[in-house]
Parts: C-alpha cells; sequence; structure tokens
C-alpha cells in the first residue's frame, strides 16, 4: 500500500498548485477569474494588457500564460494581415477571404435570419484565422447620404438597425470571436471626424442614435465597442464619461471592454478615468519611425504608468480597465470551447449570394422589364454598359478593404448566366476611378482608357441602338469622396457624368436598366425614363452571380429601402439649415433636424407650416419637404403582387392577413409603424415599431401577428431622463413602406407606464 500512496503523494503535489490557479480553470466563473489573474499580475504587467503591441493585437501575460487579443477589420470580410506597426499588408499568401456584402445590403433584407447567417460566417472565417475580435458591425445612423462611410451601416431607422444587428452579434460570438460594435457614438460623418463636436437634444441621442447600440449590448451582449472619433459634450468619444459610464456601465450594464478607435485616444487623464480599457492606434513619434519602444508613448502606457508611480492616481481604474480586458480574453482566445471555424468555404460563398440576393431592391420595373426571361429561340441582344459593371469592389473604401479569394464581376455574372442563351456585348461608356490598390493589396485589373468621354458615349450610344436590352452598371466606387473612409461625398449627383450618358441611352433604347453598385443614395433625375432600377449595393464576392439572380428571375427580389432616397440633396433634413447642422462650424455640428431623421422627415409632407417646438432651451424649426421622396423608406417591388386584408386588434395583437396574389413565389416584408395621436411632446407622425419576412407561394396566404409593447409606444422624456409612455390614444399602421400604409387601427393606453 505504501507504493501506491506515495505516487499519490508526489501527483498531489505536482497539481495543487495548477489547482490553486483559478483563472486557468475554464470550468470556474468567469468573474472569479478574472480576480484571480487580476491579484496576481504585476502594475508593470496591468498597464501592458490595456494597450496595444501592434497594429492590431495587444500583449497578454506571457509569465502566467494569458494569450494577446488579436483584432481584425471588418465588417464585411476579415481584412489581410498586415506589417507590424505598417497598415501595408504582411504578403501572406493564406489570408484572402469571402467577401460578403456590405451592411447596407444586409440591412435591406429585413431579415434578421440573413443577420444571423452572415454572423456566423464571417465569425467562422475570423476564427480560422485566429482573431479575438470582430472591428464591426458598424450600426451609426445615416443622417445624410454624403457620409462616406454609410455603405458600412445599416441604415437610417434606429429600430430596424436595432433588430438587424443583435443576430449578427451572436452569429459572431457563438463563434468564440467577440464583435466590436462601431462607432460609439455620432460618428455621423467623415469630414472633420477627429475634431468635431456633435450637438443634440438627448432625444435625439436616445431615440436615434443610441438604440442600435443599447440593442447590441443589451440584448446581443457584445463582449467589445469600439469609441467613435468625435466629440460629445467637448469630450472625444473614446473617453467620454457620459457614452462610457453613464449609459453603458450605469444605465445599460454592460461589461463589454470598451476599445478605442484607432488614433481616436486623445488625453491621458480622461482615458483614464472615463471609462476607455483598450487603446489601440494612438499615433506616436516612435510609430513614425518604427521604434520598438513606440508602443510605450501610448496614453494607457508609460505616462500612466509614470501618474501612478509618482502618487497622481490610484489603480482602482486600472484595476477595472484590467477586469474588462481579462474577461474579453476569457471570453475569445482563452475560450477552450471555441470553434475551430472555416475560411473561404462553399457554404460562405453560398451565403454571401444568398444575402446578397435577398438584400438587393429593385425601385422600378415598368412594364414588367425584369426579369429578363431568356429563350434559346429568341437570343436577345443585351448590352452591358458602365464600369461598375467589370471593377472590382472588394478593395478600397477605408478599413473595410478586402484580400478578396474572388470577386465576379457584374458583367460576368450575367454572362455566365445567359451563356448561349443571349448575345451579351459590353462598352465602357464612362471612366471613373482605374486605381486598383489599397495598403498593398492590388485589384489586378487595368483600367486605363485614354478614349474622351465624348468617344466612350458615342460607341455606347451605337451599340444601344441595335440592343433589345441595355443594363446600365453604374453607381458610385470606393475612391475618395465617394463611398470611403476619411472623406464624404462632394455632392449627391452620380460621379463621372453618368446623368448624361444614361439620358443619352434612354433616347436611342426604351429599354434600359439602370443597376446601382453603391452603398448611398444617389439623385436619379432620369427615373421616370428607365425601365427598370435595381439597388445593387456592394455585395463582396458574389455580386455578379446575385446580380444575374435577379436580373434573370432565379431569385425575386425582396429587399426593402433601410433608408429614404430623396430628389435632392437640400430634401435631407440634415442640409436645410447651411454648415453649421453639416459639415459643423469651427468644429461644431449642430443637428437641428434634431429626431426627424430620414422618413420621420419626409412624412412632414404636405404640412403647411413649418414645425417650431422648445426642447432642452433649444428652438427647433423643421421646415416641411416640398416634394415627395423618389423612394421612400421601406420600399421594394417584387416579381409578384400581395394583398393585404383587413387587419384585426385584439387585446394587445395585430393580426393581418397577406396573400400573393401573383405568379411567383416571392417574400414579402410587413412593416408596423406606431403612431401617438395626441402626446405632450413633438413626435414623428410615425415610427416603425415592428417587421415580418414572410415567403409566400402563389396564391398562398399566411397572418403576421405583432405583440404591441410599452417600448413601441416610449418616447425619451429629457427633462426626467427615461423612457415613458402617456395615456391616450395611439394608431398602429400596417404597411409595406413608409408611404404604403394598408390598415391602421387604434390603440388606446388607460395609464401611464414608466420603462
Amino acid at each position: 500500500m505504501k507504493k501506491p500512496l506515495f505516487f499519490f503523494f508526489l501527483l498531489s503535489m505536482v497539481c495543487l498548485p495548477m489547482m490553486g490557479q483559478v483563472y486557468l480553470d475554464a470550468s470556474a466563473p468567469i468573474e472569479e477569474r478574472i480576480e484571480d489573474a487580476l491579484s496576481r499580475m504585476t502594475l508593470q504587467e496591468k498597464i501592458a494588457i490595456i494597450h496595444a503591441q501592434s497594429k492590431f493585437s495587444s500583449p497578454g501575460v506571457a509569465r502566467l500564460g494569458i494569450p494577446g487579443i488579436w483584432c481584425t477589420d471588418g465588417p464585411h470580410g476579415i481584412r489581410p494581415e498586415v506589417l507590424w506597426d505598417e497598415w501595408n499588408q504582411a504578403g501572406w499568401t493564406n489570408d484572402s477571404c469571402i467577401a460578403f456584402p456590405a451592411l447596407t445590403c444586409l440591412a435591406a433584407t429585413w431579415n434578421t435570419d440573413m443577420s444571423y447567417l452572415y454572423g456566423v460566417s464571417i465569425g467562422e472565417e475570423a476564427r480560422y484565422r485566429n482573431k479575438d475580435v470582430l472591428l464591426g458591425p458598424g450600426v451609426n445612423i445615416y443622417r445624410t447620404p454624403l457620409n462616406g462611410r454609410n455603405f458600412e451601416y445599416m441604415g437610417e431607422d434606429p429600430y430596424l438597425a436595432s433588430k438587424m444587428v443583435v443576430p449578427y452579434v451572436k452569429g459572431v460570438q457563438e463563434q468564440g470571436v467577440a464583435t466590436c460594435v462601431k462607432h460609439y457614438a455620432l460618428n455621423n460623418q467623415e469630414v472633420d471626424r477627429h475634431w468635431v463636436n456633435v450637438n443634440l437634444s438627448d432625444r435625439a441621442l436616445y431615440e436615434i442614435y443610441l438604440p442600435a447600440f443599447r440593442a447590441a449590448m443589451q440584448e446581443g451582449n457584445s463582449w467589445s465597442i469600439m469609441g467613435a472619433y468625435n466629440l460629445y459634450k467637448g469630450q472625444y468619444a473614446c473617453h467620454n464619461s457620459i457614452l462610457l459610464q453613464d449609459i453603458l456601465r450605469k444605465e445599460w450594464g454592460s461589461d463589454a471592454a470598451v476599445i478605442s478607435d484607432w488614433g481616436g485616444t486623445m488625453n491621458t487623464d480622461q482615458a483614464i478615468t472615463n471609462g476607455l480599457d483598450l487603446e489601440f492606434g494612438t499615433w506616436t513619434d516612435g510609430l513614425s519611425d518604427g521604434a520598438s519602444s513606440a508602443y510605450d508613448i501610448y496614453h494607457l502606457a508609460m505616462p500612466y504608468l509614470r501618474k501612478i508611480q509618482s502618487g497622481e492616481v490610484g489603480t482602482q481604474e486600472l484595476d477595472e480597465k484590467v477586469r474588462n480586458v481579462l474577461r474579453l480574453i476569457f471570453r475569445t482566445s482563452m475560450n477552450p470551447n471555441k470553434a475551430f471555424g472555416a475560411m473561404c468555404s462553399e457554404a460562405h460563398s453560398a451565403a454571401a449570394r444568398k444575402i446578397a440576393g435577398e438584400g438587393m431592391v429593385l425601385l422600378r420595373n415598368a412594364n414588367n422589364t425584369l426579369p429578363i426571361e431568356l429563350k434559346a429561340s429568341e437570343r436577345p441582344t443585351i448590352l452591358v454598359v458602365g464600369e461598375n459593371a467589370i471593377k472590382m469592389m472588394t478593395v478600397g473604401g477605408g478599413s473595410s478593404s478586402l484580400k478578396a479569394k474572388y470577386e465576379i464581376s457584374p458583367l460576368q455574372g450575367i454572362q455566365e448566366r445567359a451563356g448561349d442563351m443571349a448575345n451579351v456585348q459590353y462598352v465602357r461608356g464612362y471612366v471613373g476611378d482605374i486605381g486598383g490598390e489599397y495598403n498593398g493589396v492590388t485589384t489586378g485589373q487595368s483600367l486605363q482608357d485614354d478614349r474622351t468621354p465624348e468617344q466612350l458615349t458615342a460607341e455606347a450610344v451605337a451599340a444601344a441602338k441595335n440592343a433589345d436590352y441595355v443594363i446600365f452598371v453604374g453607381g458610385m466606387n470606393k475612391a475618395h469622396h465617394q463611398d470611403c473612409e476619411d472623406g464624404d461625398r462632394l455632392h449627391y449627383e452620380l460621379p463621372y457624368a453618368q446623368d448624361q450618358l444614361i439620358s443619352a441611352l434612354t433616347a436611342v433604347n426604351n429599354r434600359v436598366i439602370f443597376v446601382s453598385i453603391s452603398g448611398n443614395a444617389h439623385a436619379m433625375p432620369w427615373t421616370q425614363d428607365v425601365e427598370a432600377i435595381l439597388q445593387a449595393w456592394y455585395s463582396g464576392s458574389e455580386t455578379g452571380h446575385a446580380v444575374a439572380d435577379v436580373i434573370f428571375g432565379d431569385v425575386n427580389p425582396s429587399g426593402k429601402l433601410p433608408y429614404t432616397i430623396q430628389p435632392t440633396l437640400a430634401d435631407y433634413p440634415a442640409h436645410q439649415y447651411g454648415e453649421i447642422a453639416y459639415p459643423g462650424v469651427e468644429k461644431q455640428v449642430h443637428y437641428l433636424e434634431d429626431i426627424f431623421v430620414g422618413y420621420r422627415y419626409a412624412d412632414l409632407y404636405g404640412t403647411r407650416r413649418p414645425l417650431k417646438y422648445l426642447s432642452q432651451g433649444v428652438q427647433y424649426t423643421i421646415t416641411p419637404p416640398k416634394r415627395k421622396p423618389t423612394f421612400p423608406f421601406g420600399f421594394g417591388l417584387s416579381y409578384t403582387t400581395f394583398a393585404y386584408g383587413e387587419a384585426s386588434l385584439n387585446g394587445d395583437q395585430i393580426t393581418v392577413s397577406v396573400t400573393n396574389t401573383g405568379a411567383r413565389a416571392g417574400q414579402e416584408v410587413v412593416q408596423l409603424y406606431v403612431s401617438d395621436s395626441k402626446a405632450s411632446v413633438v413626435r414623428p407622425k410615425k415610427e416603425l415599431k415592428g417587421f415580418a419576412k414572410i415567403a409566400l407561394q402563389p396564391g398562398e396566404t399566411k397572418q403576421v401577428t405583432f405583440t404591441i409593447t410599452p417600448d413601441m409606444l416610449a418616447f425619451f422624456d429629457a427633462d426626467a431622463h427615461k423612457w415613458v409612455v402617456e395615456p391616450g390614444k395611439f394608431v398602429m399602421h400596417i404597411a409595406s413602406s413608409s408611404a404604403d400604409i394598408h390598415s391602421s387601427l387604434p390603440y388606446v393606453v388607460s395609464e401611464p407606464i414608466n420603462l
């Protein structure tokens, strides 16, 4: 008996120290692991863990076996590997990815299942590449169509963005990868983004600009959040006490790690006290020389350490930052149960194609021009015109730029699908951006063309005269001052004289189809002259296949606009007040449209007098729009038709039947809007508070039910600083867009409700 007991004794001596290391025990409660790890760390180790050690990584604690954190752009695909302290790629040969559609396209699906599929797919790619934090998704609100990063976000409506972001977050984090929801908050323009101070009412902040962030943090439980570049109430968003301490921590109860945007940390004292946890990208003199000590100069590095050592500050804030970072590490890099992931798989390609097809929005279809029904006996001539038919769109645009494994162009997709059943021709039509490089990633395309605009137009017009269909693939691109980071658009019109070219084509051919590759609204002065308009977004690797799927009817379009398309820039509320409202004067921008963003403003059409009201000491004057939108929020056509029955109300439940009255299977988005008939404050005429996407076979009828909850009826009482529901009459609207209401029902609240 002595020998077995002796070996048991030796084994216990070896295991006991490990057993005492609670932080290494994945089965232990995470907060116990955090406190155990914290107690073992030196002051220098605590400082090291809260700032970067390279462009996209932060150190762990090697002595304790705690790994660091690796981050990656972007929200639409996994960024290629970069050099240690440079933006240029590292030259790997195995870091390509599937490019997923931009988030405007995802929002346009109005389908939370698509959002979850997106999150799972991109999360798997991030996990396979050993990334711990995905720097996305973006949920900043579409305030102006000039914003260069609108394509990265989810549109103008806070409710739609809130519902779409949550499944994305859950899908990503199920793979053991943290989402980092951005840019928190009020980063609604790129011009002057590093120094503009945003002024707005508390109502606008809480009702318009915060809900999607709140949903991501409270319902999605995002494990991290990224601060914005701009200021709010005089403090930079990356270390803003109101946004990070008062709202994120106290009101929302979030335990997420707060990560700075790259170069967003500006003040050491505020970074210490106001809630920043992990500092990335701060520009230093050391970095410009590539010095190994450059990262020690960060605000949360040696400057912070010296303040502690001198007794100027204590360690309470430091310990809290370390707790938040450790929590992020335990959830990601030290999670033993995380999935293996997958990269560039067939499943991911299929997901990208499905999401892209479902997000495309058919805006016009006169004479049922689409879909093009191909018959071998007819073999129509299809002329494809436009640079965007061939230009790769996955490279460029800023931090969302990718090294995609492949990208199917619209021309390729059309040619492949048509095959021998059509004579597909191509002419350039215009020359736009011929660049094809971003941070060392190149498209491999040569788009150089020395012909004059007159020569290009003449060629296109001559070819159009003999074509059965003209498919003009235009829109914008990822060049600076278009859909691109760090610069807003300079005007609302299409670039490169596309409007003139479209008019020339419609003059000689009555079957012109316009396909917009873009992430932003733009003017369409020729709307009534073209037969069809398809909003195709930046749809990633599978763009061409998805475009062809819709054009030839393999996919029945079911996308709905996530933002309002106005005739001119002056018709957007943010552009009613001059430079003070956009882009700002003397580093100050004032959101003078207040809560009347997007369709909330468009709904005022027909109002005879300006809307005047006082909010938090500011007099707001909202001048009603002079014309209707070109296309309203929530609008989108189908190749079939739908009939709505009369809605009924039973208690708190609204039910409506929808029937597919056409000959094709299709999907419809049933939308619920709520009006407050008599509020003590000025409220929009209606607000989106529910939607459901349903699939219907020809002749099939389905019932859709919405349950009315207090949060659907509430507004933010800025004086009391709380959400309230006042007693009185509300109206529930069943609609197929913000401008197409099918039935309305009264709903009465007898007593006030505090949320």
